[in-house]
């Protein structure tokens, strides 16, 4: 196998006495920008989006707590509880709240107002799998735990086997009590 490792060598110090650092970044930048380009085109799978109830039929109605589009549901990042046994505030049946949670202020079409939203995860059983929603308004850096949603917030729970995500309402924002 030596004569395998002399000859990559031999090959690698040719490239590199005939090739500056700058012309391979040269190359490499060339490459990207004609990959951007490519990819776009290239098919992908959406199955899985479609299989799991999140198809885009056109229909947002901002008051259906079954769909990510519901109002409540701005920060969201996880399964809707209302699809998986639960409720919009309470966990299904064998599971429980988690102990931390996340935060968001979201804005009720119905009546103009901006609520304080707690997003709690409801843990102790297998993922629910069904009705994923990926709501990001207002998220921030994970530096900044209690406005950030892409934690498994199980942790704090005597199981973290993550569930399914409930949104219940704190108060309106702007209110101090």
């Amino acid at each position: 196998m030596k004569w395998l490792d002399r000859f990559f060598e031999q090959q690698v110090r040719a490239v590199a006495l005939r090739t500056s650092r700058r012309s391979a970044l040269q190359r490499i930048g060339r490459s990207l920008v004609g990959a951007a380009f490519v990819l776009p085109v290239l098919p992908f799978d959406r199955s899985a989006r479609a299989q799991h109830g999140a198809v885009d039929d056109g229909h947002h109605d901002p008051m259906d707590p079954q769909r990510c589009e519901y109002w409540r549901y701005c920060s969201l990042d996880g399964h809707l509880c209302t699809c998986c046994g639960g409720s919009i505030t309470s966990c299904p049946p064998g599971t429980e709240a988690s102990s931390v949670t996340w935060i968001g202020t979201c804005h009720n079409p119905d009546d103009g107002k901006n609520y304080l939203v707690s997003y709690n995860d409801c843990c102790g059983a297998a993922s629910c799998g069904r009705c994923f929603c990926n709501e990001n308004e207002g998220e921030r850096p994970g530096y900044r735990m209690g406005v950030h949603n892409d934690i498994n917030w199980c942790m704090g729970n005597e199981s973290s086997v993550y569930h399914c995500t409930v949104s219940v309402i704190l108060g309106v924002s702007g209110d101090v009590g």
